[in-house]
């Protein structure tokens, strides 16, 4: 199965991003009910509490597509206005799903 793969890391301050979990809890849920996405997922690293990485699978670029005009979106990014990163940097892949060796 080849899907696109999103992989970002945002660089902010652990207290913009304890000011910003209801609106990534709301990005995650809303994103995850539509149409294509296979996964869509925040994390704060152990080892960096001021960075956030986000990994999305979608089924195809069209549903990526369409992500980014969903109304949750422009919510999620109107957050980030008032708690802006320090720091973002996102990869776009299309990538194939492999099974491990055994």
């Amino acid at each position: 199965m080849i899907m696109i793969v999103v992989n970002a890391r945002l660089e902010s301050s652990a207290a913009d991003i304890e000011a910003m979990k209801e609106a990534i809890a709301t990005m995650e849920t809303a994103s995850r009910a539509e149409s294509g996405c296979l996964d869509y997922t925040f994390s704060v690293e152990v080892s960096d509490p001021n960075v956030i990485r986000i990994t999305e699978k979608w089924e195809t670029m069209d549903a990526l597509a369409a992500h980014f005009k969903e109304p949750h979106m422009a919510d999620f990014q109107a957050a980030m206005a008032a708690h802006p990163p320090k720091g973002m940097d996102a990869g776009f892949y299309e990538a194939t799903d492999v099974k491990p060796p055994m």
